[in-house]
């Protein structure tokens, strides 16, 4: 036995020797032997695979490094040696899959062992630029059905089949109701009650102008609470981004909702949540120039988030999930909270909207109640709005 261990010893010596002289053929020879004999460990049959892919053997270098990946199944060389065999084949598909997951095991790996950089760097390109022969091929083919535009919801997808962007679904950080549909923006059209929302946005700016030139009652939107623990928000208690609250934890704001009598009564068109304690919530948010609210999501995903732009300066917009949309004045926006959003107020002043929250149109009336009761339970339950 121990003649036998000292004798595949020798050989798997002559093998990475004749590598690194880049004798192929000797080399081939040498770690036959040693994976005949059934020992042969990963790394053995890697040096095979490298041998015959020296050779130019396809088959069986592919062949070895199954025989790798059977031992190891994430082992970064083989995934990525197999990837530009696939590649030198003309083979996309098969090489960005290998890719790939050789990618994603490499970047777990500390430092960058042998010629690992260099792999991963050829990797990326290869990846690259057979996204970018997907890409037009898929074009031409869409172009030539008919299609002038790609869908929005097909051009997402397309992004998480590529991996350019995650899968964004809803995570709300409080209490999430299941069974709602996985959809971050919702249509305006759809709601009876925006038209004339919309159609009233001159008048309500006008009240609105009026707040922005004395700035009494605004404070800021995300503000320190001593009975709660912090969050570390990036604007806390900053008045970059503030509020001016009409209605708050369910109580209407009688000196603010004074000042802006038109808002106020169109309050009343949309299914506002009554929640004891918590809702109606409303306010005018108001974004100054330059500010960025991060990425967050909401608390819950039983609500959606109406912004009505009152006030925008240009160079305004909002990102919800995978889509970032333009903020322009007059112009409904509805989303679902929950998903991951931020907000971005790029123009020379001051950002003005009407925020509020309604139920999810999916809720039905027994549901709706259910959940009312269920947070009217909850003691010193708070849900701030939203950007």
């Amino acid at each position: 036995m121990q003649m036998q261990r000292t004798g595949l010893e020798a050989e798997a010596g002559r093998g990475i020797s004749a590598l690194q002289n880049g004798d192929f053929t000797t080399a081939r020879d040498a770690f036959d032997a040693v994976t005949r004999s059934g020992t042969g460990s990963a790394q053995a049959w890697l040096f095979l695979a490298q041998a015959c892919d020296g050779l130019d053997d396809r088959t069986a270098a592919l062949a070895a490094l199954d025989q790798v990946l059977r031992i190891d199944k994430v082992n970064t060389f083989a995934l990525l040696m197999k990837g530009d065999i696939y590649a030198r084949g003309r083979d996309d598909r098969a090489a960005v899959s290998f890719y790939r997951m050789g990618l994603r095991a490499a970047a777990a790996i500390q430092g960058s062992p042998g010629d690992l950089a260099e792999r991963v760097a050829r990797a990326e390109k290869v990846v690259a630029e057979a996204e970018q022969r997907f890409q037009a091929k898929l074009q031409r083919t869409l172009t030539e059905r008919g299609f002038d535009a790609v869908p929005p919801r097909f051009a997402e997808a397309l992004g998480i089949a590529s991996g350019e962007q995650p899968v964004y679904l809803q995570q709300p950080t409080s209490f999430y109701f299941p069974g709602l549909p996985q959809r971050a923006w919702y249509d305006g059209a759809a709601f009876p009650w925006v038209a004339e929302l919309e159609a009233a946005v001159p008048d309500m700016r006008a009240e609105v102008e009026a707040v922005l030139a004395d700035e009494r009652g605004l404070e800021p939107y995300v503000r320190e609470h001593s009975e709660r623990a912090s969050r570390g928000h990036s604007l806390l208690n900053d008045a970059s981004w503030s509020a001016f609250h009409l209605w708050k934890e369910g109580e209407r704001v009688e000196e603010n909702a004074a000042r802006v009598p038109l808002i106020m009564r169109l309050l009343e068109l949309p299914p506002v949540p009554r929640i004891a304690g918590r809702s109606p919530m409303a306010m005018i948010s108001i974004l100054k120039s330059g500010t960025h609210i991060p990425p967050h999501t909401g608390m819950l995903n039983t609500r959606l988030i109406c912004h009505v732009p009152l006030v925008v300066p240009g160079d305004c917009s909002l990102r919800v999930g995978a889509e970032t949309r333009e903020v322009v004045e007059g112009k409904a926006m509805i989303f679902d909270d929950s998903f991951e959003h931020e907000a971005w107020n790029n123009g020379p002043s001051a950002r003005a909207v009407l925020l509020f929250e309604i139920w999810r149109p999916e809720l039905d009336e027994a549901e709706r109640a259910a959940l009312t009761a269920m947070y009217e339970a909850v003691t010193g339950y708070d849900t701030p709005g939203d950007d």
